[in-house]
């Protein structure tokens, strides 16, 4: 295990811990130290005890612990003796000591199994006396009837629950003085706790964390809660908007729509679809507040985004709750920037932003400033920096010599550091930059943890935009000449065969001796640094010029010079415009009926939220005037989709089978034709946007035609299958009648958050593992993944010793040797299937996209030549981008179990670069 020094925790000495009886003692990190010596010495034997090795890592297992118990707390709040066992747990279990974790677990289970066993059976058993206080801030004697009664309430789905247990738990959790929001915290932990056990306590966990917001929104709109008694939800919902214009949270116009008839449409039931993770995350990140008080429940959110987006429609109501019931049912989702800020003040409802800058030194500082102000209202960026000049370049005005673009992404990094999207999220950004660059290579190191940190950018995302030829060379295994742009400026507008002419012509200008800042080397060798950084750091990205560019529908109005921060997004950018997109996701399980996919229903889905989208258009608060410019003129939007994994999981298809690739294919069909006849509709009715003539569209060709255009100017070189199985003659007569409302229309994004609200797999991706511990600005969270559980239990194979084999083989089922080969091969992880499923199921996904998706690409045991067949092949396939390399660690401890028999698999452990649990992109979504 290393034992790196790791930043040192806040100061604990003011934190409490609340022991099982109640009583609040101060923190005492020394007994920390003591379970996890006694834990080691049980499992390695006393002499163990006796090396420095063991102090160190006594020592920084116990530092880890108080990191993560303080990370979300104040001084002020208490610690209860249970979340530090299980923050002992996880640091193990991270640390790769996954022998002592074990033991750890088992000794926890048989010292609660102690404690069952002396519990009392009945209600009317003994239970220990408490003092809280109550909403007047009096101190009372708990109440036990009453708060007994909302567990049971809360348990009423599931009869098999033992409630008196969970109560007399939950009290345990208490401490003299608590408040409400305390004995709700007390509830709470204690159900979430067995939500690994059986997912139906999400059900639970919700009922109760709705009930303490529902009294904690009630205060804020100045309503008087009647503890313990139902409240009007409707009623609340017209004091909600009315309170929140006049505090100025929302804008004023809502206060003009028809609350009653909205109010009636409200559907209170909806509140139970949320998965504890989903509400937890709502509550804490996207309801709107007033003096650190919650303002909304779920249903009065989704309407108070939905008249957002209605705002400026005709019959505002009639849309507001069309767009309503889409939210609120989770067939479809918007994007994080239009939930933060629909209906508010400022409603900046963008999702990604794409710049490119100029070669001077004042649109240099000035595209930085853009990136703060976009940045600050919850937009990821994308900024392409190909046209500064290389390091050693000439500098006219000073006649000194530049240092090329590293310093100012670096300025670039620490702005994105400082604009935190006022504490929502992180801010984020992505450089990108034409591997033809004199400077490529330092680009390439800009992640690494060593060298001189004033040339590093450790919080920046990068990526390399890389033309075919560069591809072509590869595979002639021929040189790769790098330039300065100030040289050859032109390079950075063309693409395609004209790229080709002209790099052709500078490299004989370079072989002359014409161009200074020229340099050649084998492309293999360029590539190989590449692949190799993109292992050890995860990044650079790779994404693709030419394919970005050809397929283009606005190849007539300028050029892509990058994509975006997730890279679905393939816009033209330049001095004027600064390409902005507005994304939403399609819910593909929710549109699944007994013969599959249903059409219909995922048609009247599409048209309703392509509405929605080019809504946010003409709605939203564009912080600079090149991105209005820009979306004006050629309104673009990104429906992508989210769930894939679960619909596969419902259809009972392994991900790695030609079955998901063709569902793959078939689903983003049905998506494409559904999502450009909308526009089209919308164009019939709205009129066509500003810049179609002469677009791709108003020339007859569809992104499933565009794929020919690839094809010719690469002289080949694209094996991608073309089937269709959808009248698409029929559509392109109608947009040749009626036209496009929206320049582009497809994009899929990560949906990082946004699927955890509605509580399905996330974007495209395939299972991580199916129990893991996710980690976020709400806090950590147990994932578990319930259709396993649920074939598991089909079997009669879920029980404890299952779930302890889960955890131990993280969350994978191969090595569980009583696991049936079939229920295996459905449920293989990420890690255990080969890259080439991901990149043929993309592949289908990509010849119906008119821009791209958020690919992640996984590798278990990576090495260069796996790499290189891996990026190649994704090329070939025509995708447009790729994204995040997830890998597994070259090295990793070997695993043998507490008693002999079973448990003695070997298995990986995630590398450094890996870090899906506590990392998920969100910032688009």
């Amino acid at each position: 295990m290393s034992t790196e020094l790791i930043t040192p925790p806040v100061a604990v000495e003011s934190y409490r811990v609340i022991r099982r009886n109640g009583q609040a003692t101060a923190w005492d990190p020394h007994k920390i130290e003591l379970a996890l010596t006694k834990v080691c010495i049980a499992v390695h034997g006393a002499a163990v005890a006796q090396s420095q090795q063991f102090h160190e890592k006594i020592a920084l297992l116990t530092e880890r612990v108080g990191q993560a118990i303080t990370r979300h707390k104040t001084g002020d709040t208490p610690i209860h003796v249970e979340e530090i066992q299980d923050q002992v747990e996880l640091a193990l279990m991270r640390a790769e000591e996954h022998q002592l974790a074990r033991a750890y677990v088992l000794y926890r289970e048989q010292q609660a199994s102690l404690r069952k066993t002396k519990a009392p059976a009945s209600p009317d058993a003994e239970l220990p006396a408490r003092q809280v206080r109550d909403q007047q801030g009096q101190s009372v004697p708990l109440d036990h009837a009453l708060w007994r009664g909302k567990l049971v309430n809360a348990c009423a789905a599931l009869p098999e629950v033992d409630v008196t247990t969970l109560y007399r738990q939950a009290v345990d959790n208490l401490f003299d003085g608590a408040g409400f929001d305390d004995i709700y915290r007390a509830l709470i932990l204690t159900v979430r706790g067995r939500i690994e056990t059986d997912p139906q306590y999400n059900r639970v966990a919700v009922a109760l964390l709705l009930d303490q917001t529902a009294l904690q929104v009630q205060q804020a709109n100045g309503v008087v809660p009647r503890f313990g008694e139902p409240f009007d939800y409707r009623a609340l919902f017209v004091q909600s908007i009315q309170h929140g214009v006049a505090v100025g949270l929302l804008d004023p116009r809502l206060a003009e729509f028809d609350l009653p008839r909205l109010a009636a449409a409200l559907e209170p039931d909806r509140d139970h679809q949320l998965q504890y993770l989903g509400l937890q995350t709502l509550v804490d990140r996207y309801f709107l507040r007033h003096e650190e008080q919650p303002v909304e429940l779920p249903q009065i959110f989704f309407m108070r985004v939905a008249m957002g987006l209605a705002v400026q429609e005709i019959d505002r109501e009639h849309h507001a709750i069309a767009f309503y019931n889409l939210l609120s049912s989770f067939r479809f989702m918007c994007s994080s920037p239009t939930l933060f800020n629909s209906g508010t003040r400022h409603a900046q409802l963008s999702s990604c932003f794409l710049t490119t800058i100029s070669d001077d030194l004042g649109d240099i500082y000035s595209a930085v400033r853009d990136n703060a102000l976009l940045s600050k209202f919850a937009g990821g960026i994308g900024n392409d920096w190909t046209r500064i000049r290389a390091m050693g370049s000439p500098i006219k005005g000073t006649n000194g010599r530049s240092l090329g673009i590293v310093p100012f992404l670096k300025v670039a990094n620490d702005t994105a550091v400082a604009v935190n999207q006022g504490g929502k999220r992180k801010g984020a950004v992505c450089a990108y930059l034409e591997i033809w660059h004199r400077d490529i290579e330092e680009f390439l190191e800009l992640r690494k943890n060593t060298g001189d940190d004033r040339r590093r950018t450790h919080d920046m995302n990068t990526a390399v935009w890389v033309p075919d030829l560069f591809i072509k060379r590869i595979e002639s295994e021929g040189d790769w000449t790098l330039f300065s742009p100030d040289e050859v400026a032109d390079l950075h507008e063309c693409y395609g065969a004209e790229f080709e002419k002209r790099y052709l012509a500078y490299e004989q200008a370079a072989a002359a001796g014409k161009l200074r800042q020229a340099q050649t080397m084998p492309a293999l060798s360029l590539w190989r640094k590449l692949l190799t950084m993109l292992f050890e750091t995860g990044h650079p990205w790779i994404t693709f010029k030419d394919p970005c560019n050809l397929r283009s529908p606005q190849q007539h109005a300028g050029v892509v010079h990058s994509s975006n921060l997730c890279t679905e997004i393939t816009l033209n950018t330049s001095d004027d415009e600064i390409a902005v997109c507005n994304l939403g996701s399609v819910n593909l399980p929710a549109h699944l009926n007994d013969e599959g996919l249903d059409h219909e229903r995922l048609r009247a889905t599409i048209h309703t939220a392509m509405r929605l989208l080019d809504n946010v258009i003409d709605i939203n608060y564009y912080t600079v005037p090149q991105a209005r410019r820009s979306n004006l003129r050629h309104r673009p939007v990104g429906l992508g989709q989210m769930g894939f994994q679960d619909a596969l999981y419902r259809l009972g298809l392994a991900y790695d089978s030609q079955e998901a690739v063709t569902f793959a294919d078939r689903s983003s069909e049905a998506v494409s034709y559904y999502a450009l006849e909308a526009s089209a509709k919308l164009a019939a009715e709205r009129g066509v946007y500003p810049s179609y003539r002469g677009s791709l569209w108003d020339q007859g060709i569809l992104p499933i035609d565009s794929l020919n255009l690839l094809e010719a100017a690469r002289g080949g070189w694209l094996e991608v299958d073309r089937e269709t199985t959808m009248d698409w003659q029929a559509l392109r007569a109608r947009i040749a009648a009626d036209g496009m409302r929206n320049s582009n229309c497809l994009a899929i994004a990560p949906t990082a958050t946004i699927a955890n609200i509605c509580g399905i797999s996330q974007s495209i991706e395939p299972t991580y593992r199916h129990l893991f511990v996710k980690s976020n600005m709400s806090g950590d969270f147990t994932v578990i993944n319930p259709y396993l559980i649920e074939a598991l239990t089909a079997e009669g194979l879920w029980d404890e010793a299952t779930l302890a084999d889960l955890k131990y083989f993280d969350g994978c089922l191969a090595p569980i040797k009583r696991i049936p080969e079939a229920l295996k091969r459905r449920f293989r992880t990420a890690f255990e299937m080969e890259p080439e499923w991901l990149i043929e199921a993309a592949a289908r996904r990509q010849k119906w996209l008119d821009q791209a998706q958020s690919l992640n690409l996984y590798l278990d045991q990576p090495s260069g030549r796996k790499l290189d067949q891996m990026y190649r092949l994704a090329w070939l396939r025509g995708l447009k981008t790729t994204y995040y390399l997830r890998s597994m660690g070259a090295s990793h401890a070997e695993k043998v179990t507490v008693q002999q028999g079973e448990l003695n698999a070997v298995r990986a452990q995630p590398a450094a670069s890996c870090s899906i649990e506590d990392g998920d992109c969100d910032a688009c979504q």
